[in-house]
């Protein structure tokens, strides 16, 4: 039977993307978020929805970082002195999917959902989600050639999973004159065409006031402290009081193991903090900008730059370290002219919430009402809407999307 009332934790692109879907079957919403709508880790995302570069996160090169972190305290992947048991355990069971074989079954998996990105926006764009989205190639940038050779790899394998990608090979005065910001340090660049941008922070508000627009409700500053089975419906405890549905969505990020470790979701997952700030720029961006070897996205704000950055294996709730903004500024300023990195403001630091296997967790936990819609990693603002669209067609209708299963959060 279809749900009249759906309870959805987490106001971020996922959460509010699978509200929003769920309106489309007449079905009752409100959205629960610990802090504001959209300003969890969709906030500080670069924006990028470039089905070209949404990949499987493990793979061999994290592990030659993950040595690189112990031993590098500049380096842009950073681990804390002492790990955690939940922590070791995640990383642990990361480095088992660290090989190429495991990579390709995943990306395998992951074309399927890139195949529909785009789609998945245009319908919320056409159906009056008063938002933006770009066209735009996105340049990634190095010193010489032998530098772009991890990437080079990583698109040849999304190609050779059946995926569409088309790439051009640029000498770095070819780059420079793509993008006049890039100094002459950069020998070497490849434009991977036919990509997407937009303001994560932009997006998600405009998401939340439609999902507002058509009757949803969405309910800041309330933290969720349990979800139970209870009767026929579902129970929702809540730091304001309780809540009773029909159905729950967990979209909390790197929070989800809280609160769906006992509804049988056992993958291991840990939030991925991820940096980011702005700067001004003497002129506008070109397009996105990637730089690979600082493993930092840079994206147009018009007369600033939203830099992201940092690969931080930490605590969700660890205040921000000035130190890591301090290395991405280090590893860009040799990369980018007329830039004020000695403005940078908007400083931001957010979980990133991984999946152990790097596989998305999406579709229907053990409890009977109770889904799951995390484990994003990265591609949280790219995989929202795709995410939101699936999931609310299997709860609304019982149907399952081929990829639902791929995604099974209980595997």
């Amino acid at each position: 039977m279809r749900p009249r009332r759906v309870v959805v934790i987490g106001a971020g692109m996922v959460g509010l993307s699978c509200a929003w879907s769920l309106q489309d079957y007449d079905v009752e919403v409100e959205v629960l978020d610990r802090g504001r709508a959209g300003h969890g880790a969709s906030w500080g995302n670069a924006g990028f929805v470039a089905p070209a570069f949404t990949v499987p996160l493990p793979e061999p090169s994290i592990l030659r970082y993950g040595i690189r972190a112990v031993l590098d305290r500049h380096s842009p992947v950073r681990l804390p002195v002492r790990a955690d048991q939940e922590l070791a355990r995640f990383l642990l069971r990361m480095t088992r999917h660290c090989t190429w074989p495991q990579w390709k079954r995943a990306m395998a998996g992951y074309r399927g959902l890139n195949e529909q990105i785009f789609e998945s926006f245009d319908a919320q764009l056409s159906a009056g989600v008063p938002a933006e989205i770009h066209e735009a190639d996105v340049l990634a940038a190095f010193g010489d050639v032998a530098a772009a050779a991890g990437l080079h790899h990583e698109l040849a394998g999304v190609a050779a999973s059946g995926q569409r990608v088309e790439v051009d090979l640029l000498s770095g005065a070819e780059a420079k004159a793509a993008e006049p910001l890039l100094t002459d340090r950069i020998g070497f660049a490849m434009r991977v065409r036919g990509q997407r941008w937009l303001d994560p922070v932009a997006y998600t508000a405009a998401l939340a006031e439609h999902v507002r627009d058509r009757g949803g409700q969405v309910t800041e500053q309330v933290n969720v402290t349990g979800v139970r089975r209870h009767g026929g419906g579902v129970v929702v405890e809540c730091s304001d009081g309780r809540r009773e549905a029909d159905a729950v969505v967990l979209a909390n990020g790197a929070w989800l193991p809280a609160l769906a470790a006992e509804h049988g979701v056992r993958m291991p997952q840990f939030g991925g903090r991820g940096y980011s700030f702005t700067v001004p720029v003497r002129q506008p961006l070109a397009g996105p900008l990637y730089f690979p070897g600082a493993r930092s996205a840079l994206a147009p704000r018009g007369d600033r730059v939203r830099v992201t950055g940092v690969m931080e294996f930490q605590r969700p709730d660890a205040p921000l370290d000035h130190r890591a903004i301090a290395t991405i500024i280090r590893a860009l300023r040799p990369l980018l002219t007329g830039a004020d990195w000695d403005r940078a403001e908007h400083r931001w630091v957010g979980a990133r919430p991984l999946s152990a296997d790097g596989i998305p967790l999406v579709g229907p936990s053990a409890t009977e009402g109770v889904y799951v819609a995390g484990g994003h990693g990265m591609w949280g603002v790219t995989l929202g809407p795709l995410t939101g669209r699936m999931l609310a067609e299997h709860i609304a209708t019982g149907a399952t999307p081929a990829e639902l299963a791929w995604l099974d959060p209980t595997r």
